[in-house]
C-alpha cells in the first residue's frame, strides 16, 4: 500500500499556514524523512511531503540535497532530515529556499 507520509508525520490545521505536517510520534535528531522535492531539467516537483510542510525561521528540519546517478529521471532530489528531537504534536518545519513567503 502506498503511504506519501512517514509513519511518525500527519497532516493537521497549522497556526503558521493552513496545513501543515505534525510529528505523530515523537522523532529523533537526524532522521530522514524521506523525499521533499525532485528536479526534473528546470522544473521542481514537491512530493505530498514537501507539499504540506510550513517555513520557520527557527526550523526543526533541513533539505539534504541529493544527486541523482544517471540512470534516474530527475537530476536531484532534497530529502527531510530533523535537526533536533521533535516531540509527539510539534510542527515540523523548514526554511523555505525554494519559494517567495
Amino acid at each position: 500500500m502506498y503511504k506519501p507520509l512517514p509513519e511518525c508525520v500527519t497532516i493537521k490545521a497549522s497556526g503558521i499556514h493552513d496545513l501543515g505536517l505534525f510529528a505523530d510520534q515523537d522523532i529523533k535528531q537526524a532522521t530522514n524523512l524521506g523525499v521533499t522535492h525532485l528536479k526534473v531539467d528546470d522544473l521542481i516537483i514537491r512530493t505530498p511531503l514537501g507539499g504540506f510542510i510550513n517555513h520557520s525561521n527557527t526550523p526543526n528540519c533541513v533539505k539534504v540535497e541529493l544527486h541523482a546517478n544517471g540512470e534516474e529521471p530527475f537530476r536531484k532530489k532534497w530529502n527531510l532530515v530533523t535537526t533536533q528531537d521533535i516531540k509527539k504534536g510539534e510542527e515540523i518545519t523548514l526554511r523555505y529556499t525554494f519559494y517567495n513567503i
